[in-house]
């Protein structure tokens, strides 16, 4: 791609955040609901056509939806989470001492919060793992128990001025037809149908904690969920270093010996990595096409020929074509429903 087209940005599909808009539409009258996706610059009405979500719409509803509704968790539990709540764990856990003491003060501050589940702490032999234990035989709510973990990442990472190693992370679903959004969230192999969510830390990362004070906090809480809901790692699985590379590389750097070369292994080796993580060299390629043309549609008016050039194709009709395959519709209609 050219410089000025490379950005660390990613979507994921609409389906990922389907049970966060039902959870949200219990939660809020058909009016209300309607405003919030439309501010959030999302398609309202049942019969919408699947597009991909940006991290900038899902932290503007996030931002709306847990002030709006007075829980910040926005349904996605069964008891409301009261306002302030996030700001009462910051204040809990940057007072811990190490980065294994923060994660009991986070387990015991939910524990006192939730109802339908209950956090465990279990210590493995090089692992420390957060369990997520369901108390009721209630439906996985998927993007729930997405967040939560997430925020027990983001928060140890907030703590440790870093993004802290995540050995594994399981999920006490089936694994869904979007499994590869998950990969966008999480830093570490995405586990399914396990017998309880949970996420797993090293235990030699998690040393002492850093100082955070009064400032960081509120910079944190106001920035909620961008600093925390999408990771920022682009080392924990090949699918997103090979993605890496190509965010760095021009279109005609963009092919498979290249990348393997790049990455220092066999172009064998690649395919059979990529093969682990679900995917493939071609279909990471055109997701970051489909990304960059997402976001060029997005912002600015740039025209379909030049955007279909920008992501590496050489005429404007081989560009509709593969974005009508990515999406389900065309660059042109897509652009009008923004």
């Amino acid at each position: 791609m050219s410089k000025s087209a490379s950005a660390p940005f990613s979507t994921v599909s609409s389906q990922f955040i389907h049970d966060w808009l039902v959870a949200l539409r219990l939660l809020c009258a058909d009016d209300h609901y309607t405003s919030l996706l439309e501010r959030a610059d999302l398609p309202v009405g049942d019969d919408a056509p699947p597009v991909r979500v940006t991290l900038d719409q899902i932290v503007r509803l996030y931002q709306m939806a847990a002030v709006e509704t007075g829980d910040e968790m926005m349904g996605l539990w069964s008891r409301p989470i009261r306002p302030r709540a996030l700001q009462h764990l910051l204040t809990s856990v940057r007072e811990a001492t190490s980065l294994s003491s923060a994660l009991y003060r986070y387990s015991t501050f939910w524990n006192l919060l939730l109802d339908d589940h209950q956090f465990a702490l279990v210590d493995h032999v090089e692992t420390q793992a957060l369990c997520l234990i369901p108390q009721t035989k209630d439906d996985t709510q998927r993007f729930g128990h997405m967040l939560i973990l997430k925020l027990a990442h983001g928060i140890m990472s907030w703590l440790a001025r870093r993004e802290i190693d995540v050995k594994a992370v399981d999920f006490a679903f089936a694994r869904p037809s979007f499994a590869q959004d998950y990969a966008v969230i999480f830093p570490a192999p995405v586990r399914f149908s396990a017998p309880s969510t949970a996420i797993h830390f090293d235990t030699k990362t998690l040393g002492p904690v850093q100082i955070r004070n009064t400032r960081d906090l509120d910079r944190f809480l106001e920035n909620a969920p961008r600093d925390w809901i999408f990771t920022r790692s682009q080392e924990h699985t090949q699918s997103l270093r090979v993605r890496s590379y190509l965010e760095q590389s021009t279109w005609e750097e963009a092919h498979l010996d290249a990348a393997a070369c790049a990455l220092h292994v066999t172009p064998r080796t690649l395919i059979r990595r990529l093969e682990a993580d679900g995917t493939s060299f071609q279909a990471i390629k055109d997701a970051l096409r489909r990304d960059i043309a997402i976001r060029r549609l997005q912002v600015g008016d740039a025209s379909i020929e030049a955007i279909a050039q920008d992501v590496g194709y050489s005429s404007a009709a081989s560009f509709h074509k593969a974005f009508h395959r990515w999406t389900g519709a065309t660059p042109s209609s897509y652009r009008r429903r923004l």
